[in-house]
């Protein structure tokens, strides 16, 4: 159990999205506690949204939310390093609709928050217990949550490639953990998808910069690969940043098979919708920090073929 915990101080980092190949400039800034992590629109009206399930929306191959006239794609990376670091609280100002892409990792947006420091808050952070599984599923697609004393992901992915074929990887959750095993996998993605998504307007900011790119029988970036296993590990990054949009930390253990984006925001959704299968825990001894479960979050309102980011 903890305490909540924000920015030392606001830091900037700019890059080209993903998907849009256009420019982008973003600041996380600290924010009070109970605020949560909350998207600031830069543009012509400025506008916020809070990173949570309920605003989450249907997109190809990333994650997205939508509401109060805008939308930011792409934010499956940052809320990743967010939640991989246990910042519970930060103002994400965007000027643009999606996260830079970066080099396709988490890693940048760890040494951005590292460099102005974590500073823990007055306030207790809750935690969601799992008491009972929770399973979704499509076909041979799955991710279940179930009871576990410590939080952990065990993902497999399964590939008709030479250097992917069957992967299987557990990461036992910590702020350690997350930055030396998990943080710096990157995105992946086969070449010979390019054109198909060039055509619905995707994938148009992907490089060997920010992308690890597959042919039919190796890698095409020159340095090659990050860890052995970098395709599943970028898996539990992805799902770790889309997990955030629960709301707060949990406790449990979660077992994707061929999951994805979609997957992993249904379990989410179906674990509040679910509440007799878990407990909270470490909630303040306040009235008003015990609403019920509809309001959890407890805040404030050359390219190539990508795989599900």
């Amino acid at each position: 159990m903890r305490n909540q915990q924000t920015l030392a101080a606001a830091v900037t980092c700019s890059g080209i999205g993903l998907h849009s190949g256009q420019p982008v400039t973003m600041m996380l800034r600290p924010a009070p506690p109970n605020t949560g992590v909350v998207f600031v629109n830069k543009g012509d009206a400025i506008t916020s949204l809070l990173a949570s399930i309920e605003h989450c929306v249907p997109t190809e191959l990333c994650t997205a939310i939508d509401g109060n006239g805008f939308q930011v794609r792409t934010i499956e990376h940052i809320l990743s390093a967010l939640a991989g670091l246990e910042i519970d609280n930060v103002y994400i100002d965007v000027m643009g609709s999606e996260v830079p892409v970066m080099d396709g990792s988490a890693a940048p947006f760890v040494h951005l928050i590292q460099s102005v420091g974590v500073i823990a808050q007055e306030r207790r952070q809750p935690f969601l217990k799992i008491t009972a599984p929770i399973e979704v599923s499509e076909g041979a697609r799955r991710v279940r949550i179930e009871p576990s004393v410590t939080p952990r992901i065990t993902y497999t992915i399964h590939y008709d490639h030479p250097l992917i074929k069957t992967q299987t990887y557990t990461h036992d959750c910590s702020p350690h953990s997350f930055e030396k095993q998990i943080a710096a996998a990157r995105t992946f993605g086969f070449l010979h998808e390019v054109q198909a998504l060039w055509a619905r307007g995707l994938g148009q900011g992907g490089t060997l910069d920010n992308t690890v790119v597959l042919s039919k029988d190796g890698v095409m970036n020159q340095a090659g690969l990050r860890f052995l296993n970098e395709f599943v590990r970028h898996k539990i990054l992805d799902l770790i940043g889309d997990f955030s949009l629960l709301g707060m930390s949990f406790i449990g253990h979660i077992i994707a098979e061929r999951s994805g984006h979609a997957l992993h925001t249904r379990l989410v959704r179906q674990i509040l919708e679910q509440p007799e299968k878990w407990v909270l825990l470490n909630m303040e001894p306040l009235a008003e920090e015990t609403r019920p479960v509809a309001h959890i979050p407890r805040r404030q309102s050359s390219p190539v073929a990508l795989q599900a980011s």
